[in-house]
Parts: C-alpha cells; structure tokens; sequence
C-alpha cells in the first residue's frame, strides 16, 4: 500500500534538507547495527572505536545531534557511508556495530570537515558534541586516517549514488525523489535493507557518470550469515584490504577488560 505522506526529495542530494539527509542515514545505520549487533566480537576485532557499553543514545538522534550543534556539511554528512565502505573493505575485521558506531561516526564527520569544508571547526567542539574526552578524539582521528589510508575524497556522483539509495531503501518509504520514478515503484523497494546487499559485487554498478568504480547500487545483494560483517555498497575490486593480524597483547588485554566490565559484542 502507498504511503499518504510521501515526501518528495531534490533530485541532488546537495539541495536536501540536511535533518532529512540525517535522518536517511541513520535510518540505512540502524539496519547495519541491528544486523551486525549479532557478530560475536574477537579479540582481534576490537578497536580504538568500541565502547564497553551500546551509547544510551540512537544512532539517528547522534546524528541529528551533531547536525545543530556542528553545521556539518551535507557533503561531510554523506561521505561518511563512503568512508565505512572503504574501512570495511580494507580491514574485513572492522565491524560497525552499536559499540563502534558512535565514535566513527563523530571521528569521522571532524575528520571530513576538515579535508572538504571551508569552515573548520576546532576538535574541542566535536569532542563535546560527541561525548568523548578531546584526547580521545586526538587518538581517533589517527587511527581513522591509518584505517583509511589518508584517502578523504571521493566523486559527487558517488554521493549521488549513495543518497538515491538511502531514499530508494528508507525502511518506511516515506520519500521519493522529484522525477526520478513513480511513487509505486520506489515504495516496492522500499523494504529491500542494505543488510540484504552484498558487501563485495562481483561487478560495480555504476551510472556511467563516474569512473571510480566504487558507485553504491542496490543491484546486487544476498542473505548474510549470522557472522557476516553487512557494510553498505561498494565495489571493493580497486581495494587492498589488509591481510588480518593475530591478537596484540594490547588487544587481548583490553578484550579481557572488556569482558570483565559486561561488554557485549
């Protein structure tokens, strides 16, 4: 049944209501979370980004919080998806799950910002919209930009893609883009979850206006296993991922700490 109160959308994702924006994305997360939330965490797995404890906040309202207090950019906003492809892609033990989720995401809006926007804004303001102490943020940024190799941009028909499939998967249908298609259409994929889609595509799907390759598309997509990491969608052909490393002393202690203080993975 089609939804009475269809919001339509601008056809660019630059021209969107950047609470909308926030809302789509965290949206697609609360999906990733719920899905990965079920993947038992190894020592090896864990990172600088996991907290003993899920925050007592959503993920949507995170976001919507970082949005007043910061004006974030739409583009700095958007990118992040980019980026947790990207981690993932690179480093198959990293998981986005309501434990890491939070400080990925303020670390990596801080980082963005300051490689794409005009108005840099001091890591003192990010640490307190966050929630976490500026050293810690300090020590995230680093380990963020190993994980992603330095590599901070990418095309707009990238973001494009990924904001039409924010609006095409939106758990309640409750948008459309102007032009794009008919209502009915896009409410018939409204249900397909990004949990669905294959983190891996044999082949990028791309709209031809860009040449990386890495265009997110809902074209591709299988069932995950319980123990399968679910990312967004990439094509991860043009990566190098990280060969997976044996436990530090440093890990295995802190995952025997975390365990001791009622962690959960």
């Amino acid at each position: 049944m089609e939804s009475p109160s269809r919001v339509e959308l601008p056809t660019g994702y630059e021209d969107v209501d950047i609470y909308i924006l926030a809302d789509l994305i965290g949206d697609m997360m609360e999906r990733l979370l719920a899905h990965n939330d079920k993947i038992p965490l190894s020592p090896e797995a864990l990172t600088r980004f996991h907290s003993r404890s899920a925050p007592g906040i959503s993920i949507i309202d995170y976001l919507r919080r970082i949005v007043k207090f910061t004006n974030v950019e739409k583009t700095c906003l958007l990118i992040t998806l980019h980026y947790i492809d990207q981690i993932c892609a690179r480093i198959p033990l990293f998981t986005l799950s309501s434990l890491t989720a939070h400080r990925f995401v303020i670390t990596s809006i801080a980082i963005s910002s300051k490689a794409l926007s005009d108005a840099i804004r001091p890591n003192t303001l990010y640490a307190k919209v966050g929630g976490i102490p500026v050293s810690e943020l300090n020590t995230l940024e680093r380990e963020f930009l190993r994980m992603i190799d330095w590599r901070l941009t990418c095309t707009r028909e990238v973001l494009q893609e990924y904001y039409v499939n924010l609006v095409r998967t939106h758990s309640k249908g409750s948008y459309i883009i102007v032009g794009t298609q008919s209502s009915s259409s896009v409410g018939s994929d409204s249900d397909m979850d990004y949990e669905m889609m294959s983190s891996r595509p044999s082949t990028p799907t791309t709209t031809g206006a860009s040449g990386t390759g890495t265009i997110a598309g809902p074209s591709r997509h299988r069932d995950f296993g319980p123990h399968e990491t679910s990312t967004i969608l990439i094509d991860t052909t043009t990566l190098s991922p990280e060969p997976p490393q044996p436990p530090t002393v440093e890990q295995n202690m802190a995952f025997a700490a975390f365990q001791q203080f009622g962690g959960k993975g």
